[in-house]
């Protein structure tokens, strides 16, 4: 994450993704550069090109909101996408916290209650900081549950599991961006996106589309290898007390597939958890005295 021209880097990843047809210009093949040039988006602002091209370049640090209003327009920012082209220009809108990585003993006990439906807390890199038995056993077939960028991005299973690896991916990475743009010191942000960047060229093409979107909601398919396929519906719950930090659901609705996949689920959590206590009681009978 480059600290010293934040805006300049956002403004031509967005504009790369601008497509000439979206702002009404015709799409030429003999064009070199993709998106829109720095001289259309000035045009399309109405400011001057040389402006424009210093607000790239971090020589022009402070263009007024009027200004940023237009360069939205012209790039066709959308709400969270606006939001945040004004966060790096007038630096004002966060507290100055710091995420926090304990999971706090009552929410550990709201989601262990939760014994019907996956349930897992993140932190603000996308680490799983806690999960419920549910939710263990809804990521059994990953290598690790640790951290859904890494699991999403280098486990293998992740292009069995995800119904829509392209979708899945692309919204984990989103909601990274998001985060990073919060907690834009955050040193564990830093590390995952040093690492996947290195590790995965499909992370690094879709981190450098610089989007932020982040997904709270939504309709998800999954293909668990023994429950086989489940569409749940998706929360991320923020956790007002612990910054960066969010609850996330899955859930279905009664009596629908995903429902009954709920339950074959738990049973084999269930299951799993009985096998795992007959184990420790047997090894704790045959222990030596």
């Amino acid at each position: 994450m480059d600290a010293d021209n934040r805006l300049g880097d956002y403004l031509r990843a967005r504009r790369a993704m601008t497509m000439p047809r979206d702002v009404g210009y015709p799409d030429d093949s003999s064009r070199r550069v993709p998106g829109l040039r720095r001289d259309e988006v000035a045009l399309l602002a109405g400011v001057s090109t040389d402006y424009y091209i210093r607000l790239e370049q971090g020589r022009e640090r402070h263009p007024s909101e009027q200004v940023l209003q237009a360069i939205a327009r012209a790039l066709r920012l959308d709400d969270e996408a606006a939001a945040h082209l004004f966060r790096l220009s007038l630096p004002t809108p966060w507290p100055s916290v710091q995420p926090t990585t304990t999971v706090s003993p009552d929410l550990r006990r709201l989601m262990d209650g939760m014994r019907d439906v996956p349930a897992f807390v993140v932190g603000s890199a996308q680490d799983v900081l806690a999960a419920n038995t549910m939710a263990r056993e809804l990521y059994r077939g990953f290598v690790r549950f640790d951290n859904l960028l890494r699991m999403i991005f280098l486990d293998p299973f992740a292009r069995e599991f995800y119904g829509d690896w392209d979708e899945a991916a692309g919204i984990a990475v989103n909601n990274l961006r998001a985060s990073s743009a919060r907690f834009a010191d955050d040193e564990r942000i830093g590390c995952v996106v040093g690492e996947l960047s290195v590790r995965s060229p499909a992370f690094a093409t879709l981190w450098t589309r610089y989007e932020i979107r982040p997904r709270t909601h939504e309709d998800k398919h999954f293909h668990h290898p023994q429950v086989g396929d489940l569409h749940l519906h998706f929360e991320a719950l923020a956790v007002t007390s612990a910054p960066g930090q969010h609850l996330s659901v899955y859930s279905a609705d009664p009596a629908s597939a995903g429902s009954d996949a709920l339950v074959l689920l738990r049973r084999l959590a269930e299951q799993r958890a009985a096998s795992a206590e007959h184990e420790t009681t047997s090894e704790e009978e045959n222990a030596p005295s």
